[in-house]
C-alpha cells in the first residue's frame, strides 16, 4: 500500500529540513570564520572586516605556526596521546564490558562491580586527590599522566557493555561447546561484531584526548611536554608572537596574533574534521544497538 503524504505533511517536513539546515550553518559559522581569518592579511584581521571568506589571501599564518618547534612539538605529543591512549582506552573498556556483560548466573558478582563502576559516575575524587595519585605514582610530567587517569571511561564501558548484552548467547554458546575459551570468544565472535559500537568509542576517545587541555596545565612541568590544547590555551591567553630568527622578521611582519592564533586553532581541530566523515556512518548505529538492554 502507497501512503501519500498530505500537503501539511510535507510543509512539516520542508521546515524541519530548514530549520536543521540553519542549525548546521550556524554550527558552521564559526569554524568557517576562523579559517577566513586564518587566511586573511593580518590588516584585515585586525580591521575585523573578515566574515566567511578571506581577505586578502595570505597564507603567512600558516607558514609561521607550521615553523614553530612548540607547535610541532605539542602537535606530536596530541599524536601519541590520541593514538597511545585511544588503543588503551579499547582494550580496558572492551576487558571490562566483557565479563559484566554476562548474567548473573554466569558472574557471581556482576551486580556488585556494576554499581562499583557507576558510582565512578556520581562522585569523583577530585582534582586535588588525583594529582597527589599522579605525582605520587611517579608518572608526573610525562606522557602516562596524560593517559591513565582516564583509562577507562565508565560511560564507554556502559556503552559496550549493553551492546554485548544485545548480541545472540547462541553464538557464545555454540564457541563454548566447539571448545573456545572466554578470550577467544571475545576476540574472534563478540569483538568483530561489535564494530558499529567500537567505531563510536573510537571517536569518543579520540575526541576526548585531543581536546584535553587542562590535564595538560597542571600534570606537565614544562611546556615541551604539553599536548596541543594545552600549548594553544597558553598562546591565546599570552598572544604572545615571537620572531623565528632574523630572516624571519618579514614574516612576522605579515602576521597579526589574530591571524597566528586563528591558523593553529583550525589546524589543532583538522585532524578530527578529518577523522570524523569516516567515523559517522557507525556513530548512530552504534549508540542506539548499544540502548536496548541494561
Amino acid at each position: 500500500m502507497i501512503i501519500r503524504s498530505t500537503l501539511s505533511q510535507k510543509l512539516a517536513t520542508l521546515l524541519i529540513y530548514l530549520i536543521l539546515a540553519f542549525v548546521a550553518l550556524l554550527c558552521l559559522f564559526p569554524l568557517v570564520h576562523v579559517l577566513a581569518v586564518s587566511l586573511s592579511s593580518s590588516t584585515a584581521a585586525s580591521a575585523g572586516v573578515v566574515a566567511l571568506w578571506p581577505v586578502d589571501l595570505s597564507f603567512s599564518a600558516y607558514i609561521y605556526a607550521l615553523n614553530k618547534a612548540e607547535f610541532i612539538q605539542s602537535l606530536f605529543v596530541s599524536i601519541q596521546r590520541v593514538l597511545i591512549g585511544t588503543g588503551l582506552n579499547l582494550i580496558l573498556i572492551t576487558l571490562v564490558a566483557y565479563p559484566l556483560s554476562k548474567e548473573t548466573s554466569a558472574f557471581r558478582f556482576r551486580t556488585a562491580y556494576v554499581w562499583i563502576f557507576f558510582l565512578t559516575t556520581l562522585f569523583s575524587g577530585g582534582l586535588i586527590p588525583t594529582f597527589m595519585v599522579v605525582q605520587q605514582t611517579g608518572i608526573m610530567n610525562s606522557l602516562w599522566a596524560l593517559i591513565l587517569p582516564g583509562a577507562v571511561p565508565v560511560f564507554s564501558v556502559v556503552l559496550l557493555l549493553n551492546f554485548f548484552r544485545g548480541l545472540p548467547r547462541e553464538l557464545e554458546e555454540s564457541a563454548s561447546i566447539d571448545g573456545a575459551g572466554p578470550f577467544r570468544i571475545l576476540w574472534s565472535i563478540y569483538w568483530p561484531l561489535s564494530v558499529p559500537a567500537l567505531a563510536t568509542l573510537t571517536l569518543f576517545s579520540m575526541v576526548g584526548h585531543w581536546n584535553a587541555w587542562f590535564d595538560g596545565l597542571i600534570y606537565m612541568h614544562t611546556p615541551d611536554k604539553y599536548p596541543l590544547q594545552s600549548y594553544l590555551q597558553t598562546i591565546v591567553i599570552q598572544q604572545n608572537l615571537q620572531p623565528l630568527s632574523a630572516e624571519d622578521e618579514k614574516l612576522l611582519s605579515e602576521v597579526s596574533n589574530r591571524t597566528f592564533r586563528a591558523a593553529q586553532i583550525f589546524l589543532g581541530a583538522l585532524p578530527i574534521l578529518v577523522v570524523y566523515p569516516y567515523l559517522q556512518k557507525y556513530f548512530v548505529k552504534g549508540i542506539v544497538l548499544g540502548s536496548v538492554k541494561g
